[in-house]
């Protein structure tokens, strides 16, 4: 059973910068492909960014604009989101999900790609 668990979340004020972080309980977790998906209230969970288990490639939606920046830690089996100049707008609970699919520069951007989730961590930003 793998298991991912996120850390960092909180109430921050606009402008303000958090760290989350998402640590994986699996032996392999160095060979997943991660990423970060966020959910606001009504309405749907998207990708926020995304990175291959080696963390030579990384892919943020376009949508997405370059506030927040995607890492890896294989040493740690930890993947962490840094989110700068937060906005109201970004306040959401934040999931990281981990796809087993193999390949040193493989990535997946769509929902069904990854197999395992987080329980999620909640962000909140205030004007």
């Amino acid at each position: 059973q793998v298991h991912l668990v996120e850390s960092g979340g909180g109430s921050v004020q606009t402008g303000g910068s958090l760290t989350l972080s998402c640590e994986v309980s699996d032996r392999l977790a160095g060979s997943y492909a991660m990423g970060w998906f966020r959910q606001a209230p009504g309405k749907e969970r998207k990708l926020v960014a995304a990175i291959s288990w080696s963390g030579s490639v990384t892919h943020y939606p376009d949508s997405m604009e370059d506030r927040f920046i995607i890492s890896i830690d294989n040493a740690k089996n930890t993947v962490y989101l840094q989110m700068n100049s937060l906005k109201p707008e970004d306040t959401a609970v934040y999931y990281c999900a981990a796809d087993p699919s193999t390949g040193p520069y493989y990535y997946a951007i769509a929902e069904y790609e990854y197999d395992y989730w987080g329980q999620g961590t909640q962000v909140t930003v205030s004007s």
